[in-house]
């Protein structure tokens, strides 16, 4: 991965800094995967079933939960997350990007303490919906914050490391349920709930020194902190040409906006604007019609209603894989590019999808009272290997690549509303395969009682997924924001922008409409 930290040639200023800053606010990431992860393990529990159960009994006797609160305990959050990702983009244009930040981490921390003091039903759901909202706000201003301070030539790398931070809380989820789940006191669902105040604070207190992004700051017509923004993440001195360039490219692009008018929501859809907004929809869409959420919130479930007696050890497998497989993906972003890594992956969830769903079909069986029967182990145990394989391909393309993409492909007058959008479209999906999976996987009277079969489905969509990066998703790899924004204009075919290179600059565009000015002027002048 040396390349990533060595500059093109030419390039000013130092790369470290910007990769940290953004590296740090990806810290934000562990706050969506923890608590995304969190419930898989917590449902799974013993003393949590007991203590939160209404007095349905499962199929082995044992006090639960039923279907109907399993699903709307996993939902609840999604459908918290997806007004916050809609409500990011007031908070984001208003507050800023990096006060946006501050601000959604109170809202989250509400959340984390009604979970952790709830002993019933309703206010752990409350926990759930106002730890979602604050989720859904971070989730949209994390890539927004990384995608408006990243150099150009390792973007792709930096708003992927979002991915890569939220692997690292659902490991970190996992790792702390496999330690408390075997307690035989409220400590075994409140010890990881509590977990998160430690990552809030952490977040909330290196966002109180971090800058404001520059191109906020230009919007917000503040050229004076754009410069010092600028300057404090490249290292340079704020007299610097490098520095007067990159500015003067996103304020050339900026008053270029300001003069096509004010933007509302409406103009997101319209035009080549609603080209880009549905791409980023549709991308965010595929991403969780992969299947991928359904390992995540009910794995350890899943695994356990197959027979296997480690489920909870199969679950922190899983997730060690899908940590280190985000990694060989974070490098290959900048060094292929977006399409073709994608398509990769798409490919590659495709097959695996498709192996997991026969040999989980075919292998296994159920007697009357619903009981899975495994008719061969090594059958199954070949199951578990293709999920990891799928889980590689994922976190190696879709599940970083996602975010990139969103975070680049819209100009800055709409980034907030059109990311706000996108993400928003990401937990609507969210909310709808969390709340609907259980009555499409569990046995019983109003259950669809699919197990493996399931896995068919999320092989189709991996199928939808291939079609749609080779039809809509622009190669962006090393463009700056703004060039992103002049290739949606110039290049109507997503095949047709491999290889395309900016003719001209914002800059450069501004000069010589100044120009053209100068001389109509002077012509008025002589004709007088």
């Amino acid at each position: 991965m040396g390349f990533l930290f060595k500059k093109p040639e030419g390039t000013e200023g130092k790369a470290w800094p910007a990769i940290l800053i953004s590296g740090f606010v990806a810290f934000g990431g562990i706050l969506f995967g923890y608590d995304t992860g969190t419930i898989s393990g917590i449902l799974a529990m013993p003393y949590w079933a007991t203590t939160f159960s209404t007095g349905y009994r499962d199929s082995t006797g044992q006090l639960n939960v039923t279907s109907s609160q399993s699903s709307a305990i996993v939902s609840i959050l999604s459908a918290g997350t997806f007004l916050g990702a809609l409500g990011a983009a007031p908070i984001g244009d208003i507050l800023g990007r990096r006060w946006g930040l501050i601000a959604s981490n109170s809202v989250f921390v509400l959340g984390v303490i009604l979970q952790t003091v709830a002993t019933s039903i309703p206010p752990f759901l409350a926990g759930r919906f106002f730890a979602g909202l604050g989720v859904g706000f971070i989730s949209a201003l994390v890539p927004l914050y990384q995608s408006e301070t990243a150099p150009k030539w390792i973007r792709g790398f930096i708003v992927g490391s979002y991915q890569f931070s939220i692997t690292v809380g659902l490991l970190l989820a996992s790792v702390i349920n496999n330690s408390t789940h075997l307690r035989n006191d409220t400590g075994s669902y409140r010890i990881p709930i509590a977990v998160q105040f430690a990552w809030s604070i952490i977040l909330v207190g290196g966002m109180l020194i971090l800058p404001e992004t520059p191109r906020y700051l230009v919007k917000r017509d503040n050229s004076k902190a754009a410069a010092q923004s600028l300057a404090r993440l490249r290292r340079l001195p704020e007299d610097h040409e490098a520095v007067r360039m990159e500015l003067a490219e996103i304020q050339a692009n900026h008053q270029f906006e300001v003069t096509l008018g004010n933007s509302g929501y409406l103009d997101c859809f319209r035009g080549n604007l609603g080209k880009r907004l549905m791409t980023g929809c549709l991308l965010q869409a595929l991403q969780q019609l992969s299947g991928i959420n359904f390992i995540i919130y009910y794995g350890t479930q899943y695994f356990k209603n197959s027979g296997f007696q480690n489920e909870f050890i199969i679950t922190l497998i899983i997730n060690c894989v899908n940590v280190g497989s985000t990694i060989p993906g974070l490098y290959a972003i900048d060094k292929w590019g977006r399409r073709p890594v994608l398509l990769l992956g798409a490919i590659g969830m495709a097959v695996s999808q498709l192996i997991v769903a026969v040999v989980g079909t075919t292998t296994t069986g159920q007697d009357s009272s619903g009981t899975i029967i495994v008719h061969n182990v090594a059958a199954q145990k070949a199951a578990i290997a293709f999920i990891c394989i799928y889980i590689f391909f994922f976190a190696a393309s879709w599940g970083p690549i996602a975010w990139v993409v969103t975070g680049e492909i819209f100009p800055l007058k709409t980034r907030a509303k059109s990311l706000s959008m996108t993400t928003a479209t990401n937990w609507l999906l969210n909310w709808a395969l969390g709340f609907s999976t259980p009555y499409l996987v569990n046995y019983g009277e109003g259950n669809a009682n699919l197990q493996s079969k399931i896995f068919f489905i999320w092989f189709g969509c991996c199928f939808l997924c291939i079609l749609f990066v080779y039809l809509m998703i622009y190669e962006t790899k090393g463009l700056t924001l703004e060039e992103v924004d002049e290739l949606y204009n110039e290049v109507s075919s997503a095949r047709a922008s491999v290889g395309w290179k900016p003719s001209i600059t914002f800059t450069q565009r501004r000069e010589k409409a100044e120009v053209a000015h100068a001389e109509v002027a002077g012509e008025s002048k002589e004709g007088a």
